[in-house]
């Protein structure tokens, strides 16, 4: 998991933070920290289904998948496992 969230931070810091990480942790919530919008969490889907090669349902939109970088990851790598299986 350490991987995808590297990625995601580096996604995350350089697409809505301009690339100043700050003291952004894994665990901080987007839209409490006014990181992320409605817009950027459709930019956020985008690049997940892009580059993690998953696909998000609009049931799967929901900040206990995408508010954090921690909940982003383990979504991903929950997806990743079951388009593994069904696939």
């Amino acid at each position: 998991m350490e991987t995808v969230e590297k990625a995601l931070r580096k996604f995350v810091v350089d697409n809505f933070l301009f690339g100043e990480e700050g003291d952004l942790s894994n665990e901080d919530s987007f839209l409490e920290k006014g990181i992320v919008d409605s817009t950027g969490i459709m930019e956020l889907v985008s690049h997940l289904e892009s580059a993690f090669k998953i696909n998000v349902e609009n049931r799967e939109l929901i900040p206990d998948n995408l508010d954090s970088i921690a909940r982003v990851a383990a979504f991903v790598m929950k997806k990743q496992g079951e388009e593994a299986r069904a696939g």
